[in-house]
């Protein structure tokens, strides 16, 4: 009889866990519409950081594709990121620009930023 009810505890406090992480997820994650999904690159195009809308992030480095991939959050103006080999980072959104790890990111626009072709002449866009 202990053993049901400790299971049954166990699992109610499993479900409401679970619960809990998606709501919180729910209000964390951002989709398609959020302001800071799409692609972020350095202004010498070497790297690309692309936000998907599912919460998930895939970073290309050079001309190495999907160097590092792992999930996102986004609180205001502060991003978390969780690599999925372990690695975590963060970073801030400033006028609409990405400072991350040491690094400038700009919203793709392929053009000019500051002067600097961005995207059209690293081939990517």
């Amino acid at each position: 009889m202990v053993i049901r009810q400790s299971l049954a505890a166990a699992l109610i406090t499993l479900a409401a866990a679970n619960a809990f992480a998606k709501d919180i997820k729910m209000q964390t994650s951002p989709d398609s519409t959020h302001p800071y999904v799409g692609m972020w690159i350095t202004a010498d195009g070497r790297i690309r950081q692309e936000l998907l809308p599912n919460g998930r992030y895939d970073e290309a480095r050079g001309t190495v594709k999907s160097a590092y991939q792992g999930r996102y959050e986004v609180r205001g103006r502060h991003i978390d990121y969780w690599d999925d080999t372990g690695f975590t980072a963060d970073g801030e959104f400033v006028d609409d620009v990405l400072h991350h790890g040491g690094m400038v990111f700009y919203r793709d626009g392929c053009g000019r930023i500051d002067g600097v072709t961005v995207g059209v002449s690293h081939g990517w866009c």
